[in-house]
C-alpha cells in the first residue's frame, strides 16, 4: 500500500488582520450612527457586518489549525477545521438574517422616522471598507471554500452597503420611511441567497461527499485504463480540508505490483488532472480466489 500527499496553503494573515480591523471599527461607527439615526437599515448592516467580523475570526483560526502537524491522535492533522468554520459562518448567517428579516418586518408595521443623511454618509464608508476587504481574499476563492465564505460576505456586504445608500437617497427625496425596513429585507434576501450555496458545499464535505469538480467516474475510468489493470474497488474520494482532497482504491493488477514508476504516475496524473493531493493505492493480484472483502460497491 502507498500513498502520496503535496499540499499547498495560500497564507491570508494579513488580509484577515486588516479585514477584521476594518470592520471592527465600521460595525462600532455603523451601530452608533444606526441608534442616532434611528435607521435599522444601519443597525441591520451593522448586526451583518458583525457577524462577518466573527465569521472572519472563525475563517483566519480555520486556516491557521489547518497547518498544524499531524499527531498520534489527529493523523490528518486538523485540516477538516477549515470545513466547519465555512459552516458555521453559514449557518450563522442565516440566523443573523432570520432577525434582520423579522424586526423588518415589525418596522413595517410602525415605520419610524429616519435621517436619510447619516444613512447615506455612514453606508458609503461601508461600501469602501467591504470592497478593500473582499479584494484582498479575491486571489483565494476559486481555491479555499473557507476564503470563499469570506469573500462573499464581505462582497455581499458592499452590496447590501450600496442598497443602504439608495435607501437613505429615497427616504431624502420621498420622505417615505418604509425605504428603511425595505431595504434591510432586501439585505436580508441578499445574505441568504449568498449564503446558500456556502452553505450546501460546505455541508456536503462535511458529509464526506466527493468534492465539487471532481467527477468519481472519470477517476475510475482512469484507473481502469492503466496498463495491468483488471479491476478498481473500494474507490472513495473526501475533503481533508476546504483545499485537499484525499483518495483510496484497490487495484486489481493479476501481474503484479508493477513498481513504483506506476505508482508515481498515478499520483501525478491524479494531482494534475482531478486536484487530488493525497491519495492511498493498494495493489491485489486477485489470486486468492476469493474477491476482496472491500469490493462490494455497497461496503465502505
Amino acid at each position: 500500500m502507498s500513498h502520496n500527499h503535496s499540499h499547498s496553503v495560500t497564507n491570508h494573515n494579513r488580509a484577515f488582520v486588516v479585514s477584521v480591523a476594518l470592520n471592527t471599527t465600521f460595525v462600532i461607527i455603523e451601530a452608533v450612527y444606526g441608534i442616532i439615526a434611528n435607521s435599522l437599515a444601519l443597525l441591520a448592516d451593522a448586526g451583518h457586518n458583525l457577524s462577518d467580523v466573527l465569521g472572519l475570526l472563525l475563517a483566519w483560526g480555520a486556516s491557521l489549525l489547518v497547518q498544524r502537524q499531524p499527531s498520534t491522535r489527529y493523523t490528518f492533522g486538523l485540516r477538516r477545521s477549515s470545513i466547519l468554520a465555512a459552516f458555521a459562518n453559514a449557518v450563522f448567517l442565516f440566523i443573523v438574517s432570520g432577525g434582520v428579516g423579522w424586526e423588518a418586518i415589525q418596522r413595517f408595521r410602525d415605520p419610524a422616522p429616519v435621517e436619510g443623511d447619516t444613512v447615506i454618509v455612514v453606508a458609503a464608508i461601508g461600501i469602501a471598507i467591504n470592497t478593500v476587504s473582499a479584494l484582498m481574499f479575491l486571489s483565494g476563492r476559486e481555491r479555499d471554500l473557507n476564503i470563499r465564505g469570506a469573500f462573499l460576505h464581505l462582497a455581499a456586504d458592499a452590496g447590501v452597503s450600496l442598497g443602504v445608500v439608495l435607501a437613505g437617497i429615497a427616504i431624502v427625496l420621498t420622505g417615505q420611511q418604509r425605504f428603511d425596513p425595505a431595504t434591510s429585507l432586501i439585505v436580508t434576501i441578499v445574505i441568504v441567497v449568498s449564503t446558500w450555496q456556502l452553505f450546501r458545499d460546505a455541508l456536503s464535505l462535511i458529509t464526506d461527499a466527493v468534492p465539487a469538480g471532481i467527477e468519481p467516474l472519470a477517476v475510475r475510468t482512469y484507473l481502469l485504463e492503466r496498463p495491468g489493470v483488471t479491476g478498481v474497488h473500494d474507490l472513495h474520494i473526501w475533503a481533508m480540508s476546504t483545499t485537499e482532497t484525499a483518495l483510496m482504491a484497490h487495484l486489481v493488477i493479476p501481474n503484479g505490483h508493477p513498481g513504483d514508476a506506476f505508482l508515481a504516475e498515478i499520483y501525478h496524473d491524479l494531482h494534475e488532472n482531478f486536484s487530488i493531493e493525497h491519495a492511498t493505492i493498494q495493489i491485489e493480484l486477485g489470486d486468492s480466489g476469493q474477491p476482496c472483502a472491500l469490493a462490494p460497491e455497497n461496503v465502505v
